[in-house]
């Protein structure tokens, strides 16, 4: 049996949810999809630039799962910007995984 799942902190949501590269039609591009966790992991490493230790706790998750957080979402929006793909930010398709302020 699985580990139950421990509830995410997100303090907000982001001002828009859809990126895409200029002067390229929306239905001929691939999407990456980034989840809230991963945006909100973003916010709090790159632009607040709080250490990991920080932000895992405002998160309310292990200093490893954040890594881990944090690790995917790089990778998703560097795949996107490498490759010309556009990036949609939506919630986990688990309702009960976060927890909005």
């Amino acid at each position: 049996m699985p580990r139950p799942f421990k509830r995410r902190r997100i303090r907000g949501n982001p001002q828009s949810t859809f990126f895409k590269p200029a002067g390229m039609r929306n239905q001929y591009l691939e999407k990456v999809v980034l989840e809230l966790s991963e945006f909100e992991a973003l916010r709090l490493s790159d632009v607040e630039e709080l250490s990991q230790q920080d932000c895992s706790k405002q998160m309310h998750i292990s200093q490893s799962t954040f890594n881990r957080i944090l690790a995917s979402a790089r990778k998703k929006v560097s795949e996107a910007l490498v490759y010309g793909k556009s990036i949609m930010i939506q919630e986990s398709t688990t309702e009960d995984e976060f927890e909005q302020e």
